[in-house]
C-alpha cells in the first residue's frame, strides 16, 4: 500500500469505530431516553480533550459464533482528557455493542485505563451501562470482571474512583461500582441489582419491579449504595464536572483552590436566630452552612439517605472542605446506623484525599431502641468514631446546640484529636439533656417537695446553669472559644489558615481493623 492508501484504511476503520453498534441501535440508544457511549464522553470532558487509547481492540472469542461477530472497541471506550483543564481517564461502556456485555478483551481496556490513571497520579470515571459478563466467554468475562475488581482496591485511597451507573448493571458487574468513592445513578433508565426480577419471582416467589428492586431512588434512599440520583444523563455528567472541582487528582495533592470574591471576613447576623432557644424545637442545620460558603454554594452529596446527619463538599475562602452536620430537622439529628455509616464512609475519603473537614454538631445521643441495638448500633456507631479518630485532616467543630453523651465524644471533639472547636452561646455540652438529668438525680427530692413541678423546674433550670453551656468545657480547655454565630465563616476560615501547615501521623501498621 503507498501511503494515500494506508490513509484511507485508517480513516474507514476510524469511521468504524465511531459508529458503534451501528445507527439502528443508536436510534434505539436514543428512544430510551440514553445518550450513546461517545456523547457521554464529549459530554463529560472539555471540548476536543477526549484521547482514546485501543480504539481497534475487538474479543478473542471464536466459539459460539462470535469470531464472526467483531466490532471495533469491543463494547467499550476507554482514553483520557481534560475536566476544567485537569487530567481524568475514564471508560464508556457502549451498550449498542453487544449490549455493552463485558469480555476478557472489555475488561483489559478498562484494567490498562486503570493501571494508567495510578502511574500518573488522576481519577478515573466509569460511565457504566452493560448487560453483564459476555455469557460466550464463560470463566474468561469472570476473570475480566475480578481483574477490575483488584484494581478498584488498589486505586482506593490513591485516585478519586468515580461510577455512573446509566443503564442496566447486574450481577458481579454491581461491585467494581461498589468499589468505588462514589456512586451516581440516572433516574428511571439506570438499575442495580444482583439478581433480577425474574430471578428472585423463580426462587422467592416474590414479585419486585426493576425499578423498586434497583432503581435510582431505592439505592440512594433506602440501600444507600449510590450517594446521587440525577434526572437524566446530561444532568448526571454535569454533577461528575461539578463534583470533580472539590477533589484533587491524587492522595499526594491538596484539593484545587477556587477563584472567589466572597469575602472571607464577611459576617452574618441572620445565624444569631437560626438556632432556637428551645432545645427541643427543629431548624435546618443546611441554613448555617449555606451561610458560611463561598456564595453559599453546597454540593451536598447522599442527600436522599440517613437524612439526620448532612455531608457534602464546598469552598471557604477558595478551599475546598467537606462538612458533616447532624439534621436537627430530622430524628432530633440523632446519630444512628445508618446515619454512623454515611458519616464514616464521607470522613474516611476526606481523609484519604486531603480534604479539611468542616463539623457542625446539635446531636442529642445515639437513637435508642431495640432495632438500633439488634441492628448493631455499637458495632456501626464504632465505625463513626474510628473514621474521625483515624483522620489526620485538619479538622473543624461548631457545636451550635446540643452536645449530650457519647456523641459529644464521638462528633470531632477535642478528645479525639479535633484541632478546633467552637461553641455558640446556647451550646449545651452534657451527659444528657437537663430535663433527664434531673428526673435521674433528684428525683426523690421533687417527689417530696411541696409543689414538685415547680421544684422541677428550679432544679432544671440549675442544672442547666451549672452544667449545659459552653463555658464549663471551656474553662477544662474543651472549648477553644465561644463565639458569636455571627462570626462563624471568619473563623472557620482563620482556622482553615492556621492549619494548612498541619502534621498529623497515625501509628506504623499494615492497617486497621475498622469494625466491619
Amino acid at each position: 500500500m503507498d501511503s494515500r492508501e494506508l490513509f484511507d484504511a485508517l480513516t474507514h476503520k476510524s469511521r468504524q469505530a465511531l459508529t458503534g453498534g451501528g445507527e439502528e441501535r443508536i436510534a434505539k440508544q436514543h428512544a430510551e431516553g440514553k445518550l450513546t457511549a461517545r456523547e457521554r464522553i464529549d459530554q463529560l470532558m472539555d471540548k476536543d480533550s477526549f484521547i482514546e487509547m485501543d480504539r481497534f481492540k475487538t474479543h478473542r472469542c471464536n466459539d459460539f459464533g462470535m469470531e464472526k461477530s467483531k466490532i471495533l472497541g469491543d463494547g467499550v471506550i476507554t482514553g483520557y482528557g481534560l475536566v476544567h483543564g485537569r487530567q481524568i481517564f475514564v471508560y464508556a461502556q457502549d451498550f449498542t455493542v453487544f449490549g455493552g456485555s463485558l469480555s476478557l478483551s472489555h475488561s483489559e481496556k478498562i484494567c490498562k485505563v486503570m493501571d494508567t490513571a495510578m502511574r500518573v497520579g488522576a481519577p478515573v470515571v466509569g460511565l457504566c451501562d452493560s448487560g453483564g459478563a459476555r455469557i460466550q466467554e464463560g470463566v474468561m468475562s469472570l476473570a475480566g470482571y475480578a481483574d477490575i475488581f483488584l484494581r478498584n482496591v488498589m486505586a482506593s485511597g490513591v485516585i478519586p474512583q468515580i461510577t455512573a451507573i446509566m443503564g442496566p448493571s447486574a450481577g458481579g458487574a454491581v461491585y467494581s461500582p461498589a468499589l468505588t468513592d462514589w456512586i451516581f445513578m440516572v433516574e428511571k433508565t439506570s438499575h442495580m441489582f444482583i439478581t433480577g426480577p425474574d430471578v428472585i419471582k423463580a426462587v422467592t416467589r416474590e414479585s419486585v419491579t426493576k425499578e423498586a428492586l434497583g432503581g435510582a431512588m431505592t439505592h440512594n434512599s433506602v440501600s444507600g449504595v449510590a450517594h446521587f440520583s440525577e434526572e437524566n444523563d446530561d444532568v448526571c455528567l454535569g454533577r461528575i464536572r461539578e463534583l470533580l472541582r472539590f477533589l484533587p487528582r491524587n492522595n499526594m495533592e491538596i484539593p484545587p483552590c477556587m477563584e472567589t470574591t466572597d469575602d472571607p471576613m464577611r459576617r452574618d447576623l441572620s445565624l444569631r436566630e437560626i438556632v432556637p432557644t428551645d432545645p427541643n424545637k427543629p431548624y435546618d442545620i443546611r441554613d448555617i452552612i449555606w451561610s458560611n460558603l463561598d456564595d453559599r454554594n453546597f454540593f451536598e452529596a447522599h442527600a436522599h439517605y440517613a437524612k439526620n446527619i448532612v455531608v457534602g463538599f464546598g469552598h471557604m475562602n477558595g478551599m475546598a472542605v467537606g462538612i458533616v452536620a447532624n439534621q436537627p430537622n430530622v430524628m432530633a439529628g440523632c446519630l444512628d446506623i445508618d446515619a454512623s455509616l454515611k458519616g464514616a464512609r464521607f470522613i474516611r475519603f476526606c481523609d484519604a484525599f486531603n480534604i479539611p473537614l468542616v463539623v457542625y454538631e446539635d446531636v442529642p445521643g445515639f437513637l435508642p431502641g431495640t432495632h438500633q441495638e439488634n441492628g448493631g448500633i455499637i458495632k456501626h456507631g464504632a465505625k463513626l468514631i474510628y473514621a474521625f479518630c483515624e483522620a489526620t485532616v485538619p479538622r473543624i467543630t461548631i457545636i451550635t446546640r446540643k452536645a449530650y453523651g457519647g456523641a459529644y465524644c464521638v462528633m470531632n471533639s477535642r478528645h479525639i484529636r479535633g484541632d478546633m472547636v467552637l461553641a455558640y452561646p446556647a451550646a449545651e455540652i452534657a451527659v444528657m439533656g437537663a430535663e433527664g438529668a434531673v428526673n435521674i438525680i433528684s428525683r426523690e427530692e421533687i417527689k417530696n417537695a411541696v409543689d414538685p413541678e415547680a421544684r422541677r423546674k428550679q432544679l432544671v433550670e440549675a442544672y442547666r446553669e451549672k452544667f449545659a453551656n459552653p463555658y464549663k468545657a471551656a474553662e477544662m480547655g474543651y472549648i477553644d472559644d465561644v463565639i458569636d454565630p455571627a462570626d462563624t465563616r471568619p473563623r472557620i476560615i482563620r482556622a482553615l489558615e492556621m492549619l494548612k501547615t498541619k502534621r498529623d501521623t497515625n501509628p506504623p501498621k499494615k492497617h486497621g481493623n475498622i469494625p466491619l
